[in-house]
């Protein structure tokens, strides 16, 4: 078994522990044979309602998640040709917080449905912005600093929303838990307003690795080498703001996993972006999944979106100690 075999096992044997260890802990330990009986209705009303209504729907919705992050994470690395970019850097996870922000502001005309619609309309109205700011050839240079402007400029309009509203201290600390992200008490209808969309656009995404690879060599380089670079390039953003609107959507906003988790595939396994994003999947929904596990002993001051910054930033730094810019 070559190298590559091996590190694509181990992922996928770290993700098969992060789904039986997300749905067996909790303040409710469910054994592994009780999790079966589950499966299989055979367990008790409790074990049942616990498994099926609680932890399923919870780890679901991490893993799609992580899946959606991960593979965002390498497309805009990818789109960059800089292994530090990560999915937020074009606005649409900035986008996705403020639309949530305005929707727990001004009240939920749809229910449940509500601040998932606000979150993925904002992260789509920031990369149309970004587009139509940068829109002389939308080069990349011109993209990446449409999306500063934007990340700066949805920041401050979430802060002073968040300032506006510090009187009501229930609305305030809605929305202080939605921007640092979070799983728990999520349900069925979370996941299905975000598997099948991710679900699809992991899959379109799988066959750009060659042309992904070659775009490495400049746009000029893998034009040369038959990639129609301008159409690749588009695909490459509207499916990383699928991938990143849908995750924000239904887990709030969950730093460093799109920037940590592809560049720990690269080091290990190198920059084949055909083995890369499907490595950055796996990855991606294994640390969202293991990150979550915290939370649900350390007190409801911890959230997903804390940990995962506990967890990245020292990665990043020791990046930039071993490989200063």
């Amino acid at each position: 078994m070559s190298k590559s075999h091996l590190i694509f096992a181990g992922f996928a044997l770290l993700l098969f522990f992060a789904i039986v260890a997300s749905m067996a802990l909790g303040e409710a330990m469910l054994s592994p044979v009780e999790i079966w009986a589950a499966i299989c209705g055979a367990a008790d009303e409790s074990s049942r309602i616990i498994f099926f209504d609680i932890r399923l729907p919870r780890t679901i919705v991490g893993l799609f998640v992580g899946v959606g992050l991960g593979a965002s994470g390498a497309v805009m690395q990818a789109y960059f040709r800089n292994p530090l970019a990560a999915p937020g850097l074009l606005g649409v996870s900035s986008g996705g917080a403020l639309g949530a922000v305005l929707a727990l502001t001004f009240g939920g005309w749809f229910g449940i449905y509500t601040v998932p619609l606000a979150s993925v309309s904002g992260a789509f109205l920031a990369i149309g912005a970004v587009i139509l700011l940068a829109r002389k050839g939308a080069s990349p240079e011109h993209l990446l600093l449409a999306g500063v402007a934007l990340n700066a400029l949805f920041g401050a309009v979430t802060s002073f929303i968040l300032s506006a509203s510090a009187a009501q201290t229930h609305l305030n600390a809605q929305i202080l838990f939605w921007l640092m992200g979070g799983i728990e008490n999520r349900t069925w209808e979370h996941v299905w307003m975000a598997a099948p969309g991710i679900l699809l656009a992991s899959i379109l995404l799988l066959p750009l690795g060659r042309p992904m690879n070659l775009l490495a060599l400049g746009d000029s380089g893998a034009q040369s080498l038959g990639v129609d670079v301008r159409r690749l390039r588009w695909q490459l953003i509207v499916l990383s703001t699928v991938l990143t609107a849908l995750a924000t959507a239904v887990g709030g906003v969950i730093g460093f996993v799109g920037l940590v988790v592809p560049h720990i595939i690269r080091l290990l396994d190198g920059p084949n972006h055909r083995r890369l994003v499907p490595l950055s999947m796996l990855g991606g929904a294994s640390l969202v999944l293991l990150c979550d596990l915290p939370t649900r002993f350390l007190g409801a001051g911890t959230r997903l979106g804390v940990i995962t910054s506990l967890v990245g930033g020292p990665f990043l730094l020791w990046l930039l100690r071993k490989r200063p810019c």
